[in-house]
């Protein structure tokens, strides 16, 4: 069994700061790739930013230089620094794992359970 557990959500002011976190736990060959997505109310999931390997990165344009995506390979974690936070970066974010599990020969993709980031005044 895998599990992803997010935090770091909150309330934050407009040009303020969050920091969420994506820990995975169980039995985990590897982690390949990391991301993290976002969906507001009637509207599709979007992807904000991923990893993928050690470096490779991918930012959605409209958190482009704002948003910074890391991962700790020793903790199995990633995590989405958001930086000058706008009122419409409010959504929940959930992150995704593309994960080897044990005992299996292919990966899988296994989501934290969401968390809320709301940014107002």
């Amino acid at each position: 069994q895998v599990q992803l557990v997010e935090s770091g959500g909150g309330l934050a002011q407009p040009g303020g700061s969050l920091r969420l976190s994506c820990a995975a736990s169980g039995s985990i060959f590897s982690v390949d790739a990391v991301a993290w997505y976002r969906q507001v109310p009637g509207k599709e999931r979007e992807l904000v930013a991923a990893m993928a390997g050690r470096s490779r990165t991918n930012y959605a344009d409209s958190v482009r230089g704002r948003f910074t995506i890391s991962r700790d390979n020793a903790k199995n974690s990633a995590y989405l620094q958001m930086d000058n936070l706008r009122s419409e970066d409010t959504a929940v974010y959930y992150c995704k794992f593309t994960i080897a599990p044990i005992p299996s020969t292919g990966v899988y993709d296994y989501w934290g359970q969401g968390t809320q980031v709301t940014v107002s005044s």
